[in-house]
Order: C-alpha cells, then structure tokens, then sequence
C-alpha cells in the first residue's frame, strides 16, 4: 500500500524518460550534502550506503538514520540546498529539447518534493519548475507549532524497503496496451530497483569513480550506458525517437567502447 497518491501516467506517450534527481539531473547529490555537513558526516553515510549495496541493510532505513541525524530546521536544510546545488550542465537543453519533441521528463527520486521543487525554482524559475513532473516522498513536521523545527520524512511506499520503490514508476508504463519506449537515468543505491525495467538505462559516473548503480549493474549483468552530463544522454535519446538507432543498438555500442578502456 502506497502511502503517498499513485502519478497519472502519460499514456499517449512514444517515449517516456524518468531520472534520478540528486547526483544525476544535479552535481551533487543534496542528500549527501545535508547528512555530511548538518548530520552524522560522510564516513557514517558511506558505511551505510555500503551496506545497501551489499544487501546487508535496506535503504529506507538506512536512509531513515541518516536523516534521523539532522537536527536543523526544514527551511534551513532547503536554503543550504538553494545556496549549494546546481544542475547538470546539460540538463536544461536536454529538458527543453525533450519538451519540445513531447517526450514526457519525470523526476523520481528518494529524496522530499519540497526541497527538489525549491531547487528548481531557484534555477530555472518557478513557472518552469511548476510544470516539471515530480515523483518523491514528502516531509511532516512534527513539531508542535509545526513550523518545521523538527521534521521527518513521509515514505512514498513505506512498506518497501526502498522507502520509494522507484520501479513503481516504471512498470506500470510496461504494463500499458501501447507501452512506451521507457529510459531511465540515476546513479546511486536509491535506483537498484528501477535499474531491470527501463528499455535504456543511464548510469552517472564521475572521471574515475564507479558509481553505486554502476557498480551493481557490473555485478549484475543489467545492460547500462554510462554518462558524464546529460549532453551524452540527448544525443543518445535524440537517436532513438528520431528512429537513427534503437536501444538495444546504443547499448551494444556502449557495451563496445567500455570494453575497449
């Protein structure tokens, strides 16, 4: 049981493309960013993170403690992530070229809306980032006078132990009669469960750092490209709604430069 209302879904769409929000449309991922500076710090994080990726711990609850740890208000968390977190260096070119070809760009991600709204309305406007589809969890505050001295996260899917169970977002478009073409980015512990279910999946790597969905696709055998910005990804995305390649051919072709390096 969901414990946050099911999105409507495109269903006129050829294509549909679904990303990960921090560390993937940003450049650097604000979760992080909160835990390392107002939290328990980045070796803490790591050790859990580490956990998640080996199948010792679950992410919701990992990423519960984590949370659990910053004891600021919610306004103050928001405006540290407003002053410090930019987006991709592609990402507006790569959103407005998909706008513009009616190729639906949805944001699914393990952090809170209001902060990822908040972010985009300081970057690209508030007009704009009304009109951009959000899939996250939401925040309580539970203070008495609720003002968001204390808070806590609400859980898209509480029941699962992703928190938000990003397949969710993207099985049911493979379930429609016409289903889409569906593409999907990210880079971390919170995509492991959206990685098998896209028709192309895009995996961030920083020069010389193996992401963590990078790291599970390797050891899991889930065919994935990798991505520096999303420059990279529309010329990928352009080629298969222009109809110059399928997916499964920018696969192969990925597959053959990475074994090459």
């Amino acid at each position: 049981m969901s414990g946050l209302p099911r999105p409507e879904l495109h269903k006129d769409a050829k294509f549909v493309f679904l990303s990960d929000w921090d560390g993937t449309i940003t450049d650097r991922d604000s979760n992080d960013l909160l835990i390392d500076t107002l939290g328990m710090g980045p070796d803490n994080r790591r050790a859990l993170n580490g956990k998640v990726v080996t199948g010792e711990g679950n992410f919701r609850d990992s990423f519960s403690a984590m949370l659990a740890s910053i004891k600021v208000p919610f306004a103050q968390c928001t405006e540290t992530l407003r002053q410090n977190i930019r987006l991709d260096p592609g990402f507006e070119e790569f959103y407005y070229w998909c706008k513009a070809h009616g190729v639906p760009v949805i944001i699914v991600s393990s952090g809170m809306a209001p902060n990822i709204r908040a972010v985009l309305s300081h970057l690209m406007g508030e007009e704009e980032a009304a009109q951009i589809e959000i899939i996250a969890n939401d925040v309580r505050f539970t203070d008495p006078e609720g003002k968001g001295d204390e808070w806590e996260i609400v859980w898209r899917h509480p029941e699962s132990g992703f928190g938000h169970d990003k397949s969710q977002s993207i099985i049911p478009y493979r379930e429609l009669a016409q289903r889409p073409t569906i593409f999907f980015a990210g880079d971390g512990v919170s995509d492991l469960s959206a990685a098998r279910h896209a028709d192309l999946l895009f995996t961030k790597v920083a020069p010389g750092v193996d992401s963590d969905l990078l790291k599970y696709c390797k050891r899991e055998g889930i065919p994935h490209v990798r991505f520096a910005t999303f420059k990279e990804i529309l010329e990928d995305v352009k080629k298969v709604v222009e109809g110059q390649a399928t997916t499964q051919e920018i696969i192969a072709e990925a597959e053959k430069a990475e074994a090459k390096n």
